[in-house]
């Protein structure tokens, strides 16, 4: 069913029955578009960019009402990927965008698989699910100045939406001394550290973790690296090359490259090892109910010095409006007809427009992707026109809960 076919089928069913939707609101269509749930509106219309005339959905949703909820839409792992429509319709998620960017393909690296997973932080009920890469080792375009891998778009357990930096705080504790954590479930670690890697791993090779360098992504894998896993606090297992297949609950697989290999070869089987992780957040002291990965484009009602005004492109971004109150989250539509899409200055000014005072970028071209389920639907419908002509998968989105 296309954007305007639900439409339609929202209005017209609101038209015929006269009821209300989850027994909260009628079901005609809102003053600025139509109610998919209580709290959340979808609307479509066209505009003027640079390229042409772009198709545009955009999800409004209220985060302060309490029937509605949002969380990290993923497919159960760090390292794995799913349709933003197959993640909504086993969470029960009633709309949806796509997420962060990720590690999609791995040409410089023959014989390293790509894992899959974002580039960004990302938590997940509440829980922290990975950390970020090292900024060069991130996938997607170049960050604008003064933007971090670490920059997330959340929503904290006050029910406000914001913008924040996530940075890792954690540390690797043996006899032999305490070490600083440099990476959480991530595909990238920086030169010289340690990362660990849990449960929610998923069964991914580890490899990649130690290829690249803090400058550059496509640099040789290290030919320096080793690999200790803890089990319960204790030592049971080394290996000189990162292993894959999926982490046992209780156990933590220790990757190293460089000095961090160096500091894990010393570490003698049986020996206890303690090791603590947890995301540090910049700007706020309350904790998040989801955060995921976007670089900023439009903070403080402005848009953020250096952005591009070239390539426009398919996309797809999430702006906050209302003091946090309201979240926007808009995709382009990759429909043939549309595929001039917007510049990432473009972008910054829609949101502008559309109320948004803060916004990010999250993955876009094929990757883009906005859902919401009709009433009396089980499963939601993709709403835009995904530009590869079917819904690519992905690591991780954003998935919107309504409660009637």
């Amino acid at each position: 069913m296309t954007g305007r076919g639900l439409l339609a089928l929202l209005a017209a069913l609101g038209a015929l029955t006269g009821t209300a939707l989850s027994g909260a609101a009628p079901a005609a269509a809102a003053a600025d578009g139509t109610r998919v749930a209580p709290g959340v509106v979808y609307e479509e219309f066209d505009v003027d960019a640079l390229g042409g005339p772009t198709h545009l959905h955009v999800l409004r949703v209220d985060v302060a009402d309490p029937r509605v909820r949002l969380d990290l839409l993923h497919p159960g792992a760090v390292a794995a990927r799913a349709t933003v429509s197959s993640m909504a319709d086993a969470s029960g998620a009633v709309a949806g965008v796509n997420g962060d960017f990720f590690n999609i393909t791995e040409v410089q690296h023959p014989g390293v698989a790509a894992t899959g997973a974002s580039s960004g932080p990302a938590i997940a009920s509440g829980r922290a699910m990975k950390a970020a890469v090292p900024d060069a080792q991130r996938f997607g375009p170049a960050l604008p100045p003064g933007t971090s891998a670490r920059d997330v778009i959340g929503v904290g357990v006050d029910r406000r939406a914001r913008l924040d930096r996530l940075t890792l705080a954690g540390t690797v504790r043996a006899p032999e001394g305490t070490l600083p954590l440099g990476g959480f479930n991530q595909y990238a670690l920086p030169e010289g550290s340690v990362g660990a890697f849990t449960a929610r791993w998923g069964g991914a090779s580890r490899v990649r973790a130690t290829c690249g360098t803090d400058t550059d992504r496509a640099a040789p894998c290290s030919a320096d690296t080793h690999e200790v896993t803890v089990r319960h606090g204790r030592v049971v297992a080394h290996a000189d090359t990162p292993g894959g297949g999926p982490v046992e609950a209780g156990t933590t697989v220790l990757v190293g490259r460089e000095a961090g290999a160096r500091w894990l070869r010393k570490l003698a089987v049986g020996e206890p090892v303690a090791v603590g992780h947890r995301l540090v957040a910049a700007g706020s002291k309350v904790p998040y109910r989801f955060a995921v990965g976007g670089y900023p484009v439009l903070t403080g009602g402005q848009p953020v010095p250096g952005l591009s005004n070239a390539t426009p492109a398919v996309r797809t971004v999430a702006g906050i409006a209302d003091g946090g109150r309201s979240l926007l989250l808009l995709a382009v539509d990759g429909a043939p007809e549309y595929r001039s899409g917007l510049t990432v200055a473009e972008m910054a000014d829609v949101m502008r427009d559309l109320g948004a005072v803060d916004a990010v970028s999250l993955d876009g071209g094929g990757s883009s992707a906005l859902v919401a389920r009709a009433p009396g639907e089980s499963g939601v419908t993709v709403l835009n026109h995904p530009s590869g002509g079917a819904e690519r998968p992905v690591p991780n989105g954003i998935g919107v809960y309504a409660t009637p």
